[in-house]
């Protein structure tokens, strides 16, 4: 709308009826979109009408019965400043006019005046009026706008400096600026994350997910305002960073205990939270951060409340499991053997969890990828790739989920492996099957013998041709290779166990030691010698790859 096509209430006061009807019908006021919406004849009845009727501008004699024009724009003002007052005055009253434009009336106009005086002067203070509610109007919506985004500029603030370091007075002055209601000292920051929020409201229309998150937030905030001051902001869709003034480790797990179980209570929503350490100043902020989410971090093997523990400064490397123990757990796993597959996976992952400080979630992730890549590998010998896949995918959707936590994973490779066994235990029920199988198990406890495929295959009373190639078929390696694999396999145990070369080489078999030594370095890459001092951590990586 027009400025000036914007309609403004217009009171008549004054104690001569004759001058109030003129004022309020002589002129085309409808013209000048102005409505005269009540008159009155003396100062008591105007302010009455003033305070009913509300107008944006009042003509009003000077001189006026029981009140007169100077106290009633003194009244008039005090409630409404914004009115525009014009005061219609004799000469006589002059020295009343300037006390009157002293106590805030707009214009004044001489008795006696003409309709066009009065249409000017009632113009002119309509356009001062309009001016100025116009000016108001923006300076309100830079207010509302500014309330209106004053979150987002708490929250982009907050997220700088618990990131970046600072100047401690500054950024204290900032806050004041935002309005974060905080003092300058003694802080403890804890990062609230949601569980399974991604999954839980996925398909949720945007303003519904907005909405959860507002009420989540909030009862964040109720909480913490029960113990201390602080401010929540969001970091990510399922991440809240909560900061209070505290100085004690202690009460912050007490105000975090009583987010996560007020959470629960009303929400029925579960968190994990990380508690970062208490510090003295602004600056020090990342420090908690930082210190908050190594914490968080912690959930990935036990949910809830977990503090930020200290550890040394260089983190000790983490040691994967030996050589060894990878190949009698594929040995086990291609033999069918469920439960020795089972006991070796429990010893890897409870080894980890002996570690100090806990292996990070990524380093557990990458073992487990790498033991369900070579089940899987394995597996690939003996079955068709879609088969293979069975397995893959299992391991495929827990990466995916977004949720990840050790005992997930554990047990994923679990499940996978004994999986992978039973195919090849119900393979094994086949009758040839379970002949090759059993000659497996007469060839393991025969290595210290002279064994040959003749040999073998008059103990099963079958030919040496149909025994050779069942094997292969079966096992998917020679009855050569096979025999001389389990050989290599064993001495490997004997050295560990601190056998001399030469007494290996006879339990195996082998008559000459040299023989034995050759063997061993074609299928290790290492003599006995160098292999020992491997197996016993003398040496750190295998002299092939030095």
């Amino acid at each position: 709308m027009i400025l000036e096509q914007q309609m403004v209430k217009l009171c008549i006061i004054d104690d001569i009826r004759s001058v109030v009807d003129m004022i309020a019908r002589k002129p085309p006021w409808e013209e000048h979109h102005i409505e005269v919406v009540g008159t009155a004849l003396d100062g008591e009845e105007g302010i009455r009408l003033v305070q009913e009727k509300r107008p944006e501008i009042v003509l009003t004699d000077i001189r006026m019965p029981k009140k007169d024009g100077l106290a009633m724009t003194q009244e008039i003002l005090e409630k409404s400043p914004s009115t525009k007052i014009v005061i219609l005055s004799a000469y006589t009253d002059f020295s009343f006019t300037r006390q009157a434009i002293r106590l805030g009336a707009f214009d004044f106009v001489k008795k006696p005046f003409s309709i066009d005086e009065i249409v000017q002067v009632v113009l002119k203070a309509k356009k001062a009026y309009l001016e100025e509610w116009q000016e108001h109007s923006k300076v309100l919506e830079l207010k509302q706008n500014m309330m209106q985004s004053l979150p987002a500029l708490q929250q982009e603030h907050l997220s700088l400096l618990i990131h970046h370091r600072t100047n401690a007075t500054t950024a204290y002055l900032r806050w004041q600026t935002l309005g974060i209601q905080l003092d300058s000292r003694d802080f403890n920051l804890f990062i609230v994350e949601l569980d399974r929020f991604m999954d839980k409201y996925k398909q949720q229309p945007a303003r519904e997910v907005e909405l959860i998150r507002f009420s989540l937030r909030n009862v964040l905030e109720e909480t913490i305002r029960g113990f201390t001051r602080g401010v929540v902001f969001g970091e990510a869709l399922n991440r809240f960073v909560c900061l209070i003034n505290c100085r004690d480790i202690e009460l912050a797990e007490r105000i975090s205990e009583a987010c996560r179980t007020n959470m629960y209570q009303f929400t029925h929503s579960t968190i994990s939270i990380g508690v970062g350490t208490c510090v003295d100043a602004i600056d020090e902020l990342p420090d908690s951060y930082q210190k908050a989410l190594n914490a968080l971090e912690y959930q990935f093997y036990t949910h809830g409340m977990n503090s930020y523990i200290s550890t040394s400064e260089e983190e000790k490397t983490l040691l994967n499991y030996t050589v060894s123990t990878e190949q009698e757990l594929l040995f086990s796993l291609r033999s069918g053997h469920r439960e020795k597959c089972r006991l070796i996976l429990e010893q890897i992952f409870n080894d980890l969890l002996q570690r100090d400080p806990l292996p990070k979630p990524q380093q557990v992730e990458n073992i487990c990828y790498e033991l369900s890549s070579k089940i899987c590998r394995v597996m690939s010998e003996h079955y068709s790739p879609d088969w293979v896949k069975k397995l893959e995918d299992q391991w495929n959707a827990v990466r995916r989920s977004g949720h990840v936590s050790f005992q997930l994973m554990r047990e994923t490779v679990k499940g996978i492996c004994l999986e992978a066994c039973s195919w090849i235990e119900h393979e094994r029920s086949d009758e040839s099957t379970k002949l090759i199988y059993q000659a497996k198990e007469y060839i393991c406890a025969h290595l210290h013998t002279n064994l040959s495929l003749d040999v073998c295959a008059k103990e099963f009373n079958i030919s040496p041709g149909y025994f050779s190639n069942l094997f292969k078929k079966v096992l998917n390696i020679s009855f050569q290779q096979f025999v001389v694999h389990q050989r290599m396999e064993r001495a490997k145990e004997m050295l560990i166990d601190d056998y001399q070369v030469q007494e290996i080489a006879q339990s195996l078999g082998y008559e000459h030691r040299r023989y034995f030594s050759e063997m061993f370095k074609k299928h290790t890459n290492m003599t006995p010698s160098e292999f020992k001092l491997y197996s016993t951590g003398k040496i750190s990586t295998p002299p092939d790859l030095v």
